[in-house]
């Protein structure tokens, strides 16, 4: 059964270079783990969501440019996650903040074609189905 995510929880991008931690804000009131929960919409770049050191991907403008600059050699560039929807899926038969509650099996995906996953849910006690 997938496990409830928490703030604090580890997570890696497919395109970055080092992990990342995510933030939630305690504006939902709930706790798992004695730390804020998070549901769907707990992703917004710089609040929720932070670099994941350096990013890899071509359909990144800045690393495009980069790597043209060095004659096509791959050439990473500083993250800077560009995330506009919510996690998916979710768990859907557990609400927080009238959104599904985040589950550690979604994912999410960066505008520059990353897949962010879920490495360690923050918390490792209640798990939600």
């Amino acid at each position: 059964m997938p496990m409830h995510v928490c703030s604090g929880a580890m997570l890696q991008c497919s395109f970055g270079l080092a992990p990342s931690t995510l933030t939630v804000l305690p504006t939902n009131q709930m706790m798992t783990g004695n730390m804020p929960a998070a549901n769907i919409m707990d992703n917004k770049p710089m609040v929720n969501i932070m670099p994941f050191g350096m990013c890899t991907s071509l359909a990144n403008p800045t690393v495009a440019s980069a790597t043209s600059a060095a004659l096509g050699v791959l050439t990473p560039m500083p993250c800077v996650p560009l995330t506009t929807a919510p996690w998916a899926p979710g768990a859907p038969t557990v609400m927080l903040g009238n959104m599904p509650t985040l589950n550690d099996t979604s994912k999410l995906l960066c505008n520059w074609a990353g897949v962010i996953s879920i490495l360690v849910p923050g918390q490792f006690t209640e798990q939600i189905p």
